[in-house]
């Protein structure tokens, strides 16, 4: 099975272009919240409900056999590695080289090829076009099912557009599809309640976190 940040980033990126449909400092975090949740569906880590020693809302590892993914495996040892740490802080550690591990991962399985160029002819440049879209088709399918469709999704999918929402990503993934109403969609599939209480909680916690770590860097940039 894919992780959720390979499915996102392939999302996030324009097949033609190679280059991410939202700002490019977004992507690292939004990944980083996309491995979170993967651990959350896992029951590897859950943020804590406060009534035992670690403060509400701080994250929890559980003690389980540490994932086998080593994208997974690695942020399970960044995270057992400190104190419980808060949503916000955790997606700022994980989200370090994430992006570049990430797509290391989806150049290898073949389904994007790195492209080198220069702007002006003088800075250097990367982006990423579709090679294989045969599994992203896969995936904008089950999107398009719950975002257009009215589709009940399963939890994966409901944690794919949840992350899509936050980063205000998924009306740029199906443009055509009339943006208020996808947008709207995927912001009740984002606080509708189609997993564990445990789940629930991360994906309210790490979803807040992303959308905080997103909008202060633009604020400021914006204030600057």
């Amino acid at each position: 099975m894919t992780l959720l940040a390979e499915d996102l980033l392939l999302l996030l990126l324009d097949d033609e272009t190679g280059k991410p449909v939202v700002d490019g400092s977004s992507v690292p975090r939004v990944l980083a919240g996309a491995v979170l949740l993967d651990l959350a569906l896992d029951g590897v880590v859950e943020p804590a409900d406060g009534s035992g020693a670690v403060k509400k809302g701080r994250l929890v590892l559980r003690d389980r056999t540490p994932p086998l993914d080593p994208i997974l495996a690695h942020a399970v040892a960044q995270l057992r590695g400190s104190k419980p740490l808060k949503p916000e802080a955790a997606i700022e550690k994980l989200g370090k080289n994430l992006r570049e591990a990430v797509l290391g991962r989806v150049v290898e399985r073949g389904w994007v090829h790195e492209a080198k160029g220069k702007l002006l002819g003088i800075f250097p440049t990367k982006t990423w076009p579709s090679v294989d879209p045969t599994h992203e088709r896969v995936v904008r399918d089950r999107l398009r099912a719950a975002l257009v469709d009215g589709a009940t999704p399963e939890p994966r999918t409901a944690a794919l557009i949840a992350l899509l929402s936050a980063v205000d990503a998924a009306s740029k993934v199906f443009p055509d599809e009339g943006k208020k109403a996808v947008r709207r969609r995927a912001k009740e599939i984002a606080n509708g309640d189609w997993t564990a209480v445990a789940v629930r909680r991360a994906v309210e916690s790490v979803n807040a976190a992303v959308i905080a770590a997103v909008i202060v860097p633009s604020v400021a940039a914006g204030g600057s």
